[in-house]
């Protein structure tokens, strides 16, 4: 394992370690019509808990799973039996893709140790681990210190400044064509196309033919050849806040710590008066 990922193997070997507690964020593009709290219920890793993205979020906007309020997040982690002295490993049913979201929310708050399991439910059911059905025993509630007021965060003003002035570079982790406004956006009322000046670093780039993250140097020269200065900020971005924290990862992975993510992310700035800009 490293600071942010965890193997197949390694989790393998702590699975009921009294300090591990393993949570299952799967997410869905709503035009997949799957329901993953579903699918946790047929197969999941022994011991783990379902973390629910868009219940665990900020329920009064219209933006999909906004970071919620601390005292909520703080709420709804201990009711799954996670908080202060637990490694809360995260992942998901796709290999790596919503459990960033989780472990980026973990990280806002101020919990350090979390971590993505590499390749996620994929890998471990191409090794033939152990899996279980059902609910499971609901676990003991515990208290979850919380940061009141995360510093990786950016709003649409913020964005919109950081354009403006230079400060901070845009990566967007959407597909090209979605980048270039080439296709329509899956939200309503959401124009196509990028925010100016941003770099197109699709988060499929990221990873290895397993569905594992790339090594270091790999996800260097990913970033590189997107444009982007890895010297210099960062803020992440992509359709609602879940694919961008897959960029944070990665840059967490090479060594990059002056990064933000833009929670609001295209559906909200699409769907504003924020200059629109299409094209490769």
């Amino acid at each position: 394992m490293n600071e942010n990922l965890v193997t197949t193997q390694w989790l393998a070997q702590h699975i009921g370690a009294p300090d591990i507690i393993i949570l299952d964020a799967t997410w869905h593009m709503p035009a997949a019509k799957r329901d993953a709290k579903q699918e946790f219920l047929v197969s999941h890793i022994p011991g783990a808990q379902f973390f629910d993205l868009d219940a665990t979020s900020d329920q009064n906007t219209k933006l999909p799973h906004e970071l919620p309020s601390a005292e909520k997040f703080a709420h709804d982690l201990g009711v799954l039996g996670a908080g202060d002295g637990k490694m809360i490993i995260c992942y998901d049913t796709v290999g790596l893709f919503s459990a960033a979201r989780l472990w980026w929310m973990l990280k806002s708050f101020g919990h350090q140790q979390a971590a993505v399991l590499d390749g996620g439910m994929p890998k471990w059911r191409a090794e033939n681990r152990a899996v279980e059905a059902g609910v499971g025993a609901k676990p003991e509630q515990r208290h979850f210190t919380v940061s009141t007021a995360p510093s990786n965060l950016r709003s649409m003003v913020e964005v919109a400044a950081a354009i403006t002035s230079g400060a901070s570079q845009i990566a967007d982790a959407r597909s090209p064509p979605r980048f270039a406004g080439e296709e329509a956006e899956p939200r309503p009322g959401v124009k196509p196309g990028h925010m100016h000046g941003a770099k197109n670093v699709h988060y499929a780039t990221l990873l290895k033919s397993d569905g594992t993250l790339k090594s270091a140097a790999e996800l260097r020269n990913v970033f590189e050849v997107a444009g982007l200065n890895l010297n210099q900020p960062i803020i992440t971005t992509c359709g609602s806040g879940v694919t961008a924290a897959m960029l944070s990862l990665a840059l967490e992975n090479v060594g990059v710590k002056n990064h933000s993510l833009y929670d609001g992310s295209w559906t909200e700035w699409g769907a504003s008066d924020q200059p629109v800009v299409t094209g490769r």
